[in-house]
């Protein structure tokens, strides 16, 4: 057994206890509270091995998971910005680049590079299974503010425009998905949960 491999490993698994702690401004669904980016990550990863069938191309079902598991990692020192911020780019790739390079720096170095491999990947969203996942991505937030009357759309006066914009992503990796996840939107605007600009 090689010990300081072994010591590498729980190193890194210690650390990344720390994505239970990052708070996101989405809700659980149909509830008050606040979804922890473990949360949200374990929520994709299951999506994903469920909605698989609906991906435009066949994908690699585990990758996919491997890039939903890790994805929001770099948030423990990057943070989580939220995707309609105004201000600050949710796309942080310096800032989510050094913090991919420290936090799977700590694993062994053959694990390493496929961590920075698969998360890379998905940062670039073109491989059939990047745009898959960052279907889910996209999709889980959406569900979630659909459940809560509006959610964070509503707390933050985020416009219909603007969610069919960032949600457009889904039809990258579904178009499925996609038609489903616009009827949604489209609802909300029924209900008066979302608003069109004026």
């Amino acid at each position: 057994m090689n010990f300081e491999q072994l010591q590498q490993q729980i190193a890194f698994i210690h650390e990344i206890d720390k994505v239970k702690y990052i708070q996101r401004k989405t809700r659980l669904f149909n509830s008050n509270r606040n979804e922890n980016d473990a949360e949200h990550s374990w929520h994709l990863a299951v999506m994903a091995i469920i909605l698989a069938q609906h991906a435009n191309e066949p994908v690699d079902t585990l990758k996919v998971v491997k890039m939903l598991l890790i994805h929001d990692v770099v948030e423990i020192d990057a943070g989580d910005i939220f995707l309609y911020d105004t201000v600050l780019n949710h796309s942080n790739s310096e800032a989510e680049r050094k913090a991919a390079e420290r936090i799977f720096g700590l694993l062994p170095p053959e694990q390493a590079a496929e961590l920075i491999a698969i998360w890379e990947e998905f940062e670039a969203g073109e491989t059939p299974e990047a745009k898959f996942a960052r279907s889910m991505d996209r999709l889980e937030p959406l569900l979630q503010n659909v459940s809560n009357n509006g959610g964070t759309w509503q707390e933050h006066n985020v416009k219909y425009e603007q969610v069919v914009q960032k949600k457009s992503v889904i039809k990258q990796g579904s178009e499925t998905l996609w038609t489903f996840a616009k009827t949604l939107i489209d609802g909300s605007v029924e209900k008066g949960i979302l608003k069109k600009e004026e």
